[in-house]
């Protein structure tokens, strides 16, 4: 069960009914299309949706689209989604993805929760910029290839979070060498190994 302790955010009850819509839509789903790592299923709480749910909180936009890239299963673009649903209403939430049979799965949750947010079914290098003022990524890319995105997608005084892994040092440092720009890390609430790179300021060398 997914609970408001868990998640480590207060949220009402709405709110939860509609993540733990969204939680037996995907083991419904997964084994078809393979949205997640089998290998997660057993953790599935605290390896994807408390996991998805600490980079809202990291969220200092009060308005304009979150974009959300490469969304695959929903996470953390869903998530966010559905915490935002409460807390803003009125802000959108996009998710690009451009495998056909996962995005039919993110708009039947997006539908089956009674949500307003937008799939579009393209690459991201080929949709058409957003100018967002969140953008998001869990897993997709090395970060310099997350800085094209998002040279493509971010509005000018808008701020990245892109969670990454143990290398996360290599990988920022490697971007620097094409790209200027500002990156606090912030610790990740379920591996200690992991961070949330908070990226604005971008200029490209």
């Amino acid at each position: 069960m997914i609970t408001a302790q868990a998640l480590g955010c207060d949220v009402s009850r709405e709110t939860l009914e509609r993540l733990e819509h969204y939680l037996s839509l995907l083991e419904k789903w997964n084994p078809r299309i393979n949205l997640i790592a089998r290998s997660t299923l057993s953790d599935v709480i605290q390896r994807h949706f408390v996991d998805s749910a600490q980079i809202a909180a990291l969220d200092h936009n009060p308005r304009g689209a979150w974009v959300d890239l490469g969304s695959g299963g929903g996470f953390p673009g869903l998530v966010v989604a559905i915490l935002k649903a409460e807390t803003a209403p009125d802000r959108p939430v996009i998710l690009i993805e451009s495998d056909t049979r996962k995005a039919t799965f993110l708009r039947t949750v997006i539908r089956e929760t009674g949500m307003t947010s937008k799939v579009l079914t393209q690459r991201i290098e080929e949709a058409p910029p957003q100018d967002a003022t969140t953008l998001s990524a869990r897993a997709l890319a090395p970060l310099s290839k997350l800085l094209d995105f998002s040279a493509r997608h971010l509005s000018h005084s808008g701020t990245a979070l892109f969670m990454k892994g143990e290398t996360w040092g290599k990988e920022v440092e490697d971007a620097r060498t094409q790209w200027q720009f500002s990156c606090t890390p912030h610790t990740s609430k379920t591996n200690p190994n992991a961070v949330v790179l908070e990226i604005g300021d971008l200029v490209h060398v």
